[in-house]
């Protein structure tokens, strides 16, 4: 009865993956006992199965006899007097994921850890924070933030793989961790949860940068220049010093390597098979297709070895806070829908630096997406782009990284294979913001 309860449910949360394909069946792989009272507490991994293939996911499995209307909207359904519901909306329970981590519990196979030397405070009461597309975050007070991995990849995630190397050497720009979960999966050691310092008093870079924006756009018209940066130029600099910093401390913890120039020569040819997939698919590239088209072959020219290492992998201004003293980098588990062995592969540092500066292109036309009358607005959002931009690209170079001219070919090659992909996104998904990635194959007047 339980697992027919869990199939009608799970098709409707958030981070289930197979959404808008039948379930041919699901299993509970393991049910283990956390807490047995009333309420109760179970960790549960099922294995859902559609198409042929299988994912597994997490729950924090609640019972009660009487479920509280707080709770109605995490119910699962009921079965013999017993009422199912997702644990993870429970701050009665979710209070022994404190007190497993902090004590260093091990329950049947799962394993909660703490990083040594630092005391995990379990009087905490957590609070689900927003609604995340594939994980869920519980915030402890003002002190935690716990991501609890939902669908789950044999293997050490890489969010918790990398900031707890970068903490051992004290790297700066990154919240503390505090702690995780664990099991094994196919034999392999696998992250079930990871808990980081809660940045209570900071604030995204994407509304940090929008603010900027917004601000701009309210001006006079002859707000030019260098007022076109807004207030935001500095702390673009200061972001592109941070990105620097953790690139050097990544490339410190991590192995590197380099592509030799026939490697670098097979990632243009790709770049160039998926410009050719996203011109097929969308005719509106083609226009301007040789844009990129030009910036890809330079890249098959480049006869020198590329250092790579690892990277974040997924960075642009949603994965940056600014704190009242500085920048701190998160979610460094890299693009979630992609294997695991992808998010952990090395690449030049220069994928990132390409992802924030994408980034500072939408913040500068986000607003014109849905505007009655954009077209006066546009040689100003281009202004405060570029001008952020290029703070954010002196930033990294004085804070270490590496900016040549053989590296700015490289730089403009990945940019455009990001908005070749932001492209294709854009069209399948928000038609409107479509223009938004076809300013960058526009040649500079």
């Amino acid at each position: 009865m339980l697992e027919e309860l869990l199939a009608r449910w799970i098709t409707h949360q958030r981070w289930f993956a197979g959404k808008g394909r039948p379930i041919d069946s699901l299993g509970v792989e393991s049910d283990l006992t956390l807490h047995a009272d009333d309420p109760g507490l179970r960790h549960l991994i099922i294995s859902v199965w559609q198409a042929g293939s299988r994912d597994r996911y997490q729950l924090l499995l609640g019972t009660r006899t009487e479920l509280p209307d707080r709770l109605s909207h995490s119910l699962i359904g009921v079965d013999d007097g017993t009422y199912y519901y997702d644990a993870a909306h429970d701050p009665a329970l979710t209070c022994w994921l404190l007190e497993g981590m902090a004590t260093d519990r091990a329950w049947d196979g799962v394993r909660f850890r703490h990083m040594h030397g630092l005391d995990i405070d379990t009087s905490l009461r957590s609070l689900v924070l927003g609604a995340e597309q594939s994980n869920t975050s519980l915030v402890y007070g003002d002190a935690y933030i716990c991501k609890l991995f939902r669908r789950l990849i044999p293997g050490v995630n890489p969010e918790l793989e990398v900031v707890t190397a970068l903490a051992e050497r004290d790297a700066p720009h990154i919240a503390r961790p505090y702690g995780w979960i664990e099991t094994d999966l196919d034999g392999t050691a696998t992250t079930l949860a990871f808990m980081q310092e809660f940045l209570a008093t900071a604030n995204d870079g994407w509304g940090l940068a929008l603010a900027s924006v917004r601000d701009l756009y309210g001006s006079l018209p002859e707000v030019t220049g260098e007022l076109a940066g807004g207030d935001f130029v500095a702390e673009s600099r200061r972001l592109g010093m941070a990105t620097a910093r953790i690139h050097v401390e990544l490339a410190a913890a991590f192995p590197t390597d380099v592509m030799d120039p026939a490697e670098v020569r097979r990632m243009a040819e790709g770049f160039l098979r998926r410009l050719a997939l996203a011109t097929a698919e969308v005719p509106a590239l083609r226009e301007n297709a040789e844009v990129a088209e030009a910036a890809f072959l330079a890249v098959e020219g480049l006869s020198r070895p590329v250092p790579v290492q690892r990277v974040h992998g997924d960075y642009h201004l949603g994965q940056v806070m600014r704190t009242p003293t500085d920048w701190i980098v998160l979610d460094f588990e890299g693009e979630p829908g992609q294997p695991l062995a992808e998010r952990r592969a090395l690449y030049s540092p220069l994928r990132d630096v390409a992802g924030m500066l994408r980034s500072f292109e939408y913040a500068s036309r986000h607003l014109l997406a849905d505007h009655p009358d954009p077209k006066p607005l546009e040689p100003r959002a281009a202004e405060w782009a570029d001008r952020n931009k290029a703070a954010f690209l002196e930033g990294y170079t004085k804070g270490g990284g590496h900016l040549d001219a053989a590296d700015a070919t490289l730089l403009r090659a990945f940019e455009l294979s990001k908005a070749v992909y932001e492209v294709v996104y854009e069209a399948r998904n928000r038609p409107s913001w479509l223009p938004i990635p076809l300013a960058a194959f526009q040649e500079p007047e």
